[in-house]
């Protein structure tokens, strides 16, 4: 009896917090919101085990979860997400701190003078003019064309290797981790990483053609692109992907014992424009990184929001480290900025930072890291997306 009371009370705010949720915009279901409730709670247990601070006494049930020992994060292969117990002491604390903020005084009314209106006014005719020159994505597709998802569906029904492309290889039992409610492991996303690798030196390639053979190119692209020549004037960038073995080298070993040097033996990484690199948090959650030639910027992308200073400063000693190695000399940050968008597109489950991952990965390698152009509401027809790509062994061009 007093099992189900329990039962019941802990239905019961959950409902609240559910409710509260979606009166602040969450548009994901009810089990997705379980799902990214006991998330947040693993990644507030794993973030209280690695603090020096003491919990306050509504969080003291956070440490229930001893800390994994370095032998137990082996490689950084991906582990199934394992749920945590959201009992009520936790769920009591979730809605303290929902009815502190909704308690809370209102916002003062911001004092906009009559200059002040002028120039906003000015502004929104500005970007006007902007969407009008630089339009912002469309939505993407719910689907696939039908022939492709009829081909998504039987890739999924084979068995052994799926798909190759330069050293890496994907097989079935990988491919399975993009169906819904799945984890992405290594093998995927490093796959994902060699086709946005091999698009890059291929439209290198592409861009060392004559004018001659350039503007044949865009009559022709711009035949079967329904009018995108213009996009074939457009500079490819030159990005290199590290895979998903290089950041727990970086933060395990450091740059000299875990001999990073001879990652770079065969390319000048200061050459690039963008190095894209995908982060793995103690086999817990996926983020993106990137060190951005073109922008200054060390960039990191987390679809939880979490800041990543730590990411941040490992990836400006490495940065330091590489210049000292190969240019002889320390490495210049004059104008170097640490960079976290506040735009960053959300997940609301406890399942799809890696999707999230690839994109923002994907959209950095094209230079589009200002206009994302995805959700959450996207990531199914994304998995289904990249399923195709990853068979195919090419990213796709359409939306």
């Amino acid at each position: 009896m007093v099992q189900k009371t329990r039962k019941l009370n802990r239905d019961e705010m959950l409902k609240t917090l559910y409710e509260d949720r979606r009166s602040k915009g969450y548009k994901s279901d009810y089990e997705d919101f379980k799902s990214l409730l006991h998330y947040e709670k693993r990644l507030e247990q794993e973030r209280v085990i690695r603090s020096s601070l003491s919990p306050s006494a509504s969080m003291s049930d956070l440490h229930s979860k001893p800390a994994s020992t370095p032998k137990e994060q082996r490689r950084h292969s991906t582990t199934e997400l394992r749920e945590t117990e959201l009992d009520e002491d936790y769920l009591t604390y979730l809605i303290k701190k929902a009815k502190k903020s909704l308690d809370g005084p209102p916002p003062k009314r911001p004092f906009v003078p009559s200059l002040e209106q002028l120039r906003l006014s000015r502004k929104a005719e500005v970007d006007a003019i902007d969407q009008i020159l630089r339009p912002k994505k469309p939505p993407l597709p719910p689907h696939l064309p039908p022939a492709d998802e009829a081909y998504v569906d039987a890739i999924l029904t084979k068995r052994g290797t799926i798909s190759k492309s330069g050293r890496e290889q994907v097989a079935d039992k990988d491919i399975a981790r993009l169906r819904p409610h799945q984890w992405l492991n290594d093998e995927i996303i490093n796959f994902y990483g060699q086709l946005i690798l091999s698009r890059s030196e291929s439209q290198k390639e592409n861009s060392k053609s004559t004018p001659a053979e350039k503007h044949i190119n865009g009559l022709v692209n711009g035949i079967k692109g329904k009018g995108k020549a213009e996009a074939t004037d457009k500079k490819p960038l030159d990005v290199h992907y590290f895979s998903t073995f290089f950041w727990p080298k970086l933060i395990g070993d450091g740059y000299d014992k875990g001999r990073l040097a001879k990652w770079t033996k065969k390319f000048d990484l200061f050459s690039k424009d963008v190095v894209l690199i995908p982060v793995n948090h103690n086999n817990s959650h996926w983020t993106a990184a990137a060190i951005n030639f073109r922008k200054k910027r060390i960039q990191s992308f987390d679809s939880m929001g979490t800041a990543r200073s730590e990411v941040h400063k490992a990836l400006r000693k490495y940065l330091d480290d590489e210049h000292r190695n190969k240019k002889k000399k320390p490495f210049d940050f004059t104008g170097w900025v640490d960079w976290v968008d506040e735009k960053t597109p959300q997940q609301e489950n406890g399942y799809d930072c890696g999707v999230f991952t690839c994109q923002f990965l994907q959209a950095l390698s094209r230079g589009e890291e200002e206009d994302f152009g995805f959700t959450q509401v996207d990531m199914p027809y994304l998995r289904r997306r990249m399923l195709w790509e990853i068979a195919n062994a090419q990213l796709r061009n359409d939306p």
